[in-house]
Formats: C-alpha cells, structure tokens, sequence
C-alpha cells in the first residue's frame, strides 16, 4: 500500500529536479512527483507512461505520474496570455499552466507544498527572482511553491514556517555555474539523469517557424500535425493546415510512416526505391506531393513517373510528368 504524499514535485528528469526530490525525501517526507509531456517536450514517454514510471521507480526511488497537457496546450500556444519567447516558445504561460495544474491536484490530494528543481538566476528570464514572483502569483502557489536548490535565498513557504520542511537543510544554490549540483549529486550518489541541453522544442528555431506556420489562419493543428513536423523536409501549402513532408532518409521514412494516421496520404514512388511523402491536404494536391519525392529522388532524371499512394483504406496510382527533367 502506497503512503499518502505530503509533498508534490515537478520533474522532468534533469539534475535540478531528481535533486530537489532527492532533498525532501531525505527529510522523511513522502514525494509524488508530476511528469507534464506535450508534443514539445517528453512526447516520447507517450503509450509508454508505465514502464517510464516504473523506470523512474528503480532509478531513482521516485513514485511519478505522466500528466499529458497536450490539448490545453496547443489552445494556449494559438495565443499566449504573456506572450512567446525568442522563437516560438510561450515559458511563462507553459510554467504558469503546469504550476497551476500541479496546485489543482495538490489540492485534490491534500499534499502542503509543491517543489520545482528551479535555481535562482539559472534561466536568463524564466528564473529571474522577479519572474519567479510573478509566476507564484499567476499560477496562485504563493506561499506553497518551494525550489529547494534556492529556498534559503527566497521568501520562507507554509511548509517551512510551519516546520513540516527543514529550512536549515535546504540550499542557496545560484546562477548558471553547475558546480554545487554535481557537487551534491555526488554526495546524495544521483547519476544518469539528462543533460541540461535538452528541452522544449519551440526553443529551436527551425521547428518552431514550422510549427508557426501551422499557426497561421486562425487555426490548431494536431499532435499528430506537430510530430510529423520533427522529420523531413517540410513544404507548407496554401491552407495554414496542409502541407507535404517528404523524408531526408531512412530513419525519417520510418517515423513518417508510423506516426501518420488514416488522415494523411503516404505518397511514393511505384517502381523505384525513393523517399517517403506525406501529404495532408485534398487529393488534387496528390501531384504536388509527388513532385516532391521526384525532386529528392533518382526519379527526378525520368521524364514520366510512377506514383502510388495511400490514406487508410484507399489506394491509387498515377503517372506524372516530370517537370524537373525537361
């Protein structure tokens, strides 16, 4: 029978939060620690959340649960209350909605404090001392947000005033220097966690233009719509919602065919070895596609080419006349 947590955690598998989990643990408090995934961050724990959780469990003696924001979150990345980052990415609406649904399920469970690895100063805006304020404010977990790494540098939360957290044993960590946490994940024996380098993908340039153009027209796309994005070559269309993807390689060819579903045309070369297409649109967009393939394909030497498709039970064929070989 599981314990009752007294306290609830953000994680996401870096240094910062095992540690912060890590640090309450040792003061005799039960953790159950949040895991939030979208299609830009964590997506491939999805059909897998428990072996990753139980993964999670004997690594790192942490009891976690999968929390998918997916749906609320591409409503919100359509506009932003605070606005998008350098690219594409909204970090203050992202943290305002996790914090609120972590304070949600902290008090449907009764737990008196939520915990984030967060450091003070790490983050040029998102962990500024002010930004981290207005973020307790927005999210309504002024007095039960506690960063424990920086907790000695921050207003005291109920927790530690009302003595179920141990200020003196929490830390003052700051800045961008990862010194004292590899310091402490050696004394507390933390190891395999992911490198800081990771994170959400609207921080990348490239994919977050794509994922804008998706945007476009007033309109949302998909999950699926956003991981087709992560492979291939991609070619919008008149409609903000369609567009062609044709795969680099192998491996892209693969991931193009496993994630689309019964709403996309597979479209490919009939009589040759060629790159994958996937084309979501209507079927008089077929031929666009199929210029595609040709154009990142051996095809593009032939006059005439060969074109089968599919999209769930329907199939065809057809021959083009190839524009790139006259």
């Amino acid at each position: 029978m599981t314990t009752k947590p007294e306290i609830l955690a953000l994680f996401s598998q870096g240094l910062d939060s095992i540690l912060a989990i890590k640090i309450i643990q040792q003061q005799n408090l039960q953790v159950k620690a949040l895991k939030f995934i979208t299609p830009f961050f964590s997506y491939d724990i999805k059909g897998r959340e428990t072996e990753y959780c139980e993964q999670i469990r004997k690594s790192y003696a942490i009891d976690l649960d999968i929390i998918d924001l997916t749906p609320n979150y591409l409503k919100m990345l359509a506009a932003p209350e605070y606005g998008y980052g350098k690219n594409f990415n909204p970090c203050l609406d992202c943290k305002i909605m996790m914090l609120t649904q972590a304070r949600i399920k902290a008090e449907e469970m009764g737990v008196q404090a939520i915990i984030t690895g967060e450091v003070v100063g790490q983050r040029p805006f998102s962990q500024r001392r002010d930004t981290m304020r207005r973020i307790e404010k927005l999210s309504l977990t002024e007095g039960l947000l506690l960063r424990p790494l920086s907790a000695k540098l921050l207003t005291p939360t109920r927790a530690e005033n009302a003595g179920l957290i141990d200020r003196d044993k929490l830390f003052d960590f700051s800045g961008r220097g990862r010194k004292p946490q590899m310091a402490l994940a050696e004394e507390l024996k933390v190891r395999d966690y992911l490198t800081p380098a990771g994170g959400c993908l609207l921080t990348d340039p490239g994919f977050a233009l794509r994922v804008k153009t998706l945007y476009q027209q007033n309109l949302i796309p998909t999950a699926t719509d956003l991981e087709l994005l992560k492979f291939g070559r991609f070619y919008p269309l008149q409609k903000a919602d369609e567009f062609i993807i044709v795969g680099r390689h192998r491996a892209d060819n693969l991931e193009l065919l496993a994630t689309a579903t019964e709403d996309y045309f597979i479209v490919q070369l009939a009589a040759m070895a060629g790159p994958v297409a996937i084309l979501k649109g209507s079927a008089d967009q077929l031929s666009s596609a199929a210029e595609k393939l040709c154009q990142h394909s051996k095809a593009k030497n032939l006059s005439e080419v060969e074109i089968k498709w599919r999209r769930g039970r329907e199939n065809g064929a057809f021959t083009i006349k190839n524009s790139l070989n006259k």
